[in-house]
């Protein structure tokens, strides 16, 4: 099938928003004036933020009124942005700055910026004041018994009362941060010089705040106000965003923020080094950073350009960086892991393949999976007329008709993880698996409905097909799953997707300048909806798949409807197209067939006791301060993974391990089989294939690991 440019132009940002600092700074305290000089706007910040006002009054998609109910918003999403863990700020800083509630947006259309930067600087005096008060604490040695306790999460508790209940809890922070460097084996003499050195690079990092940090922050807040997908990158960060459109990136591949202290992970670049080691997550905090084999540097508390500074270095180099994974909960425990920097490249994250062999009784099937990270496309490229430009929609192609000259008999198209990218990638991707006929329809913010569709015919697989997703799948992702669904063409297997039915442009506002002079910036703003075939949004609801597999987040914590300001789903009228196949109708028997399989599959049952596990400790939002109780609950928690591990070493053959190691056995080969959820949709797919061929199941839950080829 011959691939066409569409009339769409040019990429629609995915889920992944850019943003690099304009997060969670955490909360603070009471007294001390700063030593940093008081911030103030900028000459050129009363234009811009006007001119942003203006833009999302006419722009957005939603037509948003900026009155009274928008300001309320506004003033949440800062707050919550400056001190989202409520530990700075008390309800009586809370009473004094409500009189703003209701007048940010009339002072917004004045370009009056008086309000944010006064809070602002009552922030950074709460901030400093609340870590001489932490220093203090260090004075003499604690001990670590009792019935003592931290609530580590404290985004839904009620503002501290007063100084006093505000300095138990700081007290807590302390103990707390203490006793994790105590169970990393340090004495007290070591833990006061760290945490005083690690408090006062959070004071630091406050004083090197400037005034463009503080306009960016409430610039954020209020067009969080309006929806979470509207953003606006300051100079630098608009310099970052197009750095990570360009996919020109040097170093880990990891995209960074800063939560409370501590600089923590926002996602993985796909097939970056992070990504590639299975080591660091999304959500893990960076504590420490050493060159190759030089001593760590502590970094709690660092500005996260600093941070970032630390963590780049040259392709071949190695960055060793100690962690504290979220999936440890609030037990603290970190690990040391090494990463050799790399280019991450446009070509590292390109569509590849591989093929699963399913070995089952009566039957034989070789599954060609399709990965696909990420919509991409050299616009430069087609721009000049570059016949040879590449997309992945072309390498999607290409790697179908390598597998059907391998004579698969089915095909996996692997979006999981995938948050999205350029639309008209999507629509050209779709069409290589349906005859013609549209594939998303997009909505303007004045009712103007426009359809997108496949007008190439033919297929270039027209045979059994599974389509994989999760709870990450996104934006882009989500226009393949539901129009291949909606054509009864692909059996959709995995997690319900991410929920993001929006498209955002992004606007340089140095457009609006008068001549050469300050850079104002970018706003990347909702300005479309996109729905189905069928006429529903994946906005909040996201894909359904046709067969479920076990999410380990839920997407009502994690995915769009958990975003505060999120857009509502709604629905709009079909679009005129055919079905071209019914791969529903053998719904029930798969899932009847699936059921079997999986009661006797260990690793599947190990990934259900995996996903509870984790259900339980997320929960855990208060951590004992009790030595002897941690190290219990570490020990039984690390005695569960060994035996896990062991258990799984055993399926393989393998010797047992008598302690787990820090980083990966390096005498063992890689074994993608380990991927359950994609081994189980080929598994499923192999069932489809078998019930399609009009072939009687013999024994539908007896089945093989299987076995793979690049």
């Amino acid at each position: 099938m011959k691939l066409k440019q569409s009339w769409f132009g040019a990429v629609r940002a995915g889920v992944s928003a850019f943003i690099l600092a304009v997060v969670a700074i955490s909360s603070g305290p009471l007294p001390a004036a700063p030593s940093a000089e008081t911030l103030s706007p900028e000459p050129q910040h009363a234009q811009v933020a006007k001119y942003i006002r203006s833009i999302l009054n006419d722009g957005h998609y939603s037509r948003p009124r900026i009155n009274d109910d928008l300001s309320l918003k506004m003033f949440d999403q800062y707050l919550s942005m400056l001190d989202g863990n409520r530990s700075y700020f008390t309800q009586a800083d809370i009473d004094q700055f409500s009189k703003y509630k209701t007048s940010l947006d009339d002072a917004l259309a004045r370009g009056d910026l008086s309000a944010p930067y006064e809070i602002f600087t009552a922030f950074q005096k709460r901030w400093e004041g609340r870590y001489d008060f932490a220093i203090s604490l260090l004075q003499k040695p604690m001990k670590f018994d009792g019935k003592d306790s931290f609530v580590v999460d404290r985004e839904k508790a009620p503002w501290p009362k007063n100084a006093d209940e505000l300095n138990e809890l700081w007290r807590q922070r302390v103990k707390y941060d203490a006793l994790n460097l105590k169970l990393a084996k340090k004495e007290w003499p070591e833990i006061k010089e760290l945490l005083t050195k690690r408090y006062e690079a959070a004071k630091r990092r406050m004083s090197q705040t400037n005034s463009e940090d503080v306009f960016s922050y409430f610039m954020n807040a209020v067009t969080a106000a309006v929806d979470p997908h509207s953003n606006y990158f300051s100079p630098p960060q608009a310099e970052n965003f197009d750095i990570e459109m360009k996919l020109s990136l040097e170093g880990i591949g990891a995209v960074l923020q800063t939560d409370d202290v501590y600089t923590k992970v926002a996602r993985l670049v796909e097939m970056g080094p992070a990504d590639k080691s299975k080591q660091i997550f999304a959500e893990d905090k960076i504590i420490s950073v050493g060159q190759d084999n030089q001593p760590m540097v502590d970094v709690v508390g660092w500005r996260l350009d600093d941070v970032v500074d630390l963590i780049r270095g040259k392709a071949g180099s190695v960055v060793r960086l100690e962690v504290m994974p979220h999936s440890a909960g609030a037990d603290g425990k970190t690990k040391i892991i090494s990463l050799v920097r790399e280019k991450v490249k446009l070509e590292e994250q390109a569509a590849k393949s591989e093929v699963i062999k399913i070995d089952r009784p009566g039957r034989q099937h070789s599954i060609g999976v399709i990965t696909v990270p990420k919509f991409y496309v050299d616009f430069q490229a087609r721009a000049m007329g570059d016949e040879n430009y590449k997309s992945v929609a072309r390498d999607v192609r290409d790697l179908l008709v390598k597998l059907k000259a391998d004579k698969v008999d089915g095909v996996i198209l692997d979006l999981r993880n995938n948050g999205g990218g350029g639309l008209d990638e999507a629509a050209q991707m779709s069409g290589l698996f349906i005859d013609q006929g549209p594939i998303v329809q997009e909505r303007t913010q004045f009712g103007q409905i426009s359809v997108l569709p496949d007008e190439d015919p033919g297929e270039t697989w027209d045979g059994p097909l599974v389509v994989l997703i999760n709870g990450q799948s996104a934006s882009a992702s989500e226009i393949v799953a539901a129009a291949l669904q909606d054509y009864g063409r692909a059996l959709i297997v995995g997690e319900t997707s991410f929920g993001k039915g929006t498209v955002q442009t992004v606007v340089d506002l140095n457009r609006y300048r008068d001549g050469p002079g300050q850079n104002f910036g970018q706003i990347k703003l909702t300005v479309h909806k996109f729905y189905r075939v069928d006429g529903n949004s994946t906005q909040h609801r996201g894909v359904v798949p046709d067969i479920q597999l076990p999410p380990m987040f839920d997407s009502a914590e994690f995915g769009e409807s958990s975003l505060p300001n999120a857009m509502p789903w709604d629905h709009i009228q079909a679009a005129n197209y055919a079905i071209a196949g019914d791969v529903k109708k053998y719904v029930p028997q798969l899932k009847a067939m699936q059921d079997k399989r999986v009661a006797k599959d260990p690793e599947y049952q190990y990934l259900l006791q995996d996903i509870a596990e984790y259900n339980v400790r997320k929960n855990e939002k208060t951590v004992t301060l009790n030595e002897a109780e941690r190290k219990a609950e570490r020990d039984q928690f690390e005695k569960k993974q060994l035996a896990r591990e062991n258990a799984r070493r055993k399926l393989k053959g393998l010797p047992p391990l008598k302690v787990l190691p820090e980083q990966p056995a390096t005498d063992e080969p890689a074994d993608s089989s380990d991927d359950v959820r994609l081994t189980e949709a080929a598994n499923i797919l192999s069932d489809l294939i078998w019930l399609q061929s009009g072939q009687r199941v013999v024994d539908a839950s007896d089945s093989k690991r299987a076995a793979r080829t690049n």
